[in-house]
């Protein structure tokens, strides 16, 4: 995976993330989403046989989108974590 900011300002971020598709764009963008501090969060992938999605992410006043998208992948981590102690407990049986 390699991230490449395409574009940074006080409350817009726009980055390529090589290497991902649909599967990670869509759950970061669905928990950035559930931040009430972030106006709006989306990704396009411009082209579908180059695994290049550009996110966007722009917030409200107070918070940077640098944050927000740090605060995402904690909890991003956090649920794959349940997820794991989850799965563990359910195959032991």
């Amino acid at each position: 995976m390699k991230i490449t900011v395409l574009e940074k300002a006080k409350n817009k971020l726009r980055i390529e993330i090589e290497g991902e598709g649909h599967t990670f764009c869509n759950l970061l963008q669905h928990i950035l989403l559930e931040d009430k501090t972030v106006e709006m969060a989306g990704y396009n992938i411009p082209h579908p046989l180059v695994g290049k999605p550009i996110l966007h992410v722009k917030t409200r006043e107070g918070r940077s989108p640098e944050e927000v998208l740090l605060k995402a992948l904690e909890r991003i981590g956090e649920l794959s974590g349940e997820f794991l102690k989850e799965f563990e407990k359910a195959t032991q049986s």
